[in-house]
């Protein structure tokens, strides 16, 4: 059998008995169906959802990540310089915390969301998964997601950021900064800045957890994907 061993787990797997595990190394792709071979994959990206919000989901979870903590947008890092000369330092620090405590708030939010694609996932997108790169799946639910995920965060972004006190001082310095094409109109908000840094972080572990499944299916903590990748090497 050529084909990859990434997919032959997953399909394997997908028909969930012992018999067809001790056969893997004869049994033709061809034999199993597409919808098996979704199934599998769907359970296994399952599992990688869960990690990712578990990971970005809680306290710190992104603001003592450096892959993923949200920084002041440009604009208002310079303006910061003379805000801390005028002793206001402390101010744009609690705003840095404020923004990554409400990613940690959206984030689980975004659970339903997922799992929603890939509920909607068609034969034909699990089979560009399957074949596709390290970060297929990855791919597709930023093309499935994002926009529904952008429309859940927001309002939570806003409600969070809100407790700060300090969303009406950076819309206003944002604004400023638009003006003088300084800051891209999406991020002329802290509630639209910060609902896009939050999806930027979401999908890149989400990645992470992909690319770690592909590479050591084996090597996962995970009872699920063991399940799903592990029957043969």
């Amino acid at each position: 059998m050529n084909a990859n061993p990434w997919i032959r787990r997953a399909l394997m797997t997908a028909c969930g008995c012992a018999a067809l595990a001790g056969a893997a190394w004869s049994l033709d792709v061809a034999a199993l169906s597409n919808r098996d071979a979704s199934q599998g994959l769907k359970q296994a990206l399952t599992q990688g959802v869960d990690v990712a919000i578990a990971k970005l989901g809680v306290t710190d979870g992104f603001l003592k990540n450096p892959s993923v903590k949200i920084p002041l947008p440009p604009a208002l890092a310079k303006a910061n310089r003379v805000l801390s000369m005028f002793g206001m330092g402390r101010e744009t620090d609690a705003l840095v915390v404020a923004m990554n405590r409400a990613a940690e708030a959206a984030v689980p939010e975004g659970k339903i969301i997922l799992k929603q694609a890939l509920k909607q996932m068609t034969l034909t997108d699990a089979k560009q998964i399957l074949t596709g790169g390290d970060d297929a799946a990855t791919q597709y639910f930023r093309r499935t997601a994002y926009g529904p995920l952008e429309k859940k965060f927001e309002p939570i972004v806003a409600r969070e950021t809100a407790k700060a006190g300090l969303a009406a001082r950076y819309d206003a310095i944002a604004a400023k900064g638009e003006s003088l094409g300084l800051l891209k109109p999406d991020q002329a908000s802290i509630e639209a800045y910060v609902t896009q840094r939050t999806l930027d972080g979401l999908f890149l572990v989400i990645g992470q957890e992909e690319r770690a499944i592909r590479k050591d299916p084996m090597g996962q903590a995970s009872a699920l994907l063991k399940k799903v990748f592990g029957a043969v090497r």
